[in-house]
């Protein structure tokens, strides 16, 4: 199993960006899926999740600024991060799981400029 995060960068305050997380070796649609970040210093925090049933919760920091959505025909999920703030800066992990597994991706940073 192996998930292939993209789309992060440099992006200036106010700004958006989208990041895409790519699975292979599972059935992608068996699996619920998540954004988490870590900003320097601090601890992995979630940013937004999407359930295999499609029921998607968000962290206060990013509501009403981040769209998390999955398309199980191309074993993608993606985050669309819109608003941008400094304080997003970090690197962002994928994961995938169910009950008893799950799987990180390789972060992708994120870098928000003021």
């Amino acid at each position: 199993v192996q998930l292939q995060a993209s789309g992060g960068g440099l992006v200036q305050a106010g700004g958006s960006a989208r990041l895409s997380c790519t699975a292979s070796g599972i059935i992608f649609s068996g699996y619920g899926m998540g954004w988490y970040r870590q900003a320097p210093g601090k601890q992995r925090e979630l940013v937004a999740r999407i359930t295999n049933g499609g029921i998607i919760n968000y962290s206060d920091s990013v509501k009403g600024r981040f769209t998390i959505s999955r398309d199980n025909a191309k074993n993608t999920g993606y985050l669309q991060m819109n608003s941008l703030k400094p304080e997003d800066t970090g690197v962002y992990y994928c994961n995938i799981g169910r009950p008893g597994y799950e799987r990180w991706g390789q972060g992708t940073l994120v870098t928000v400029s003021s």
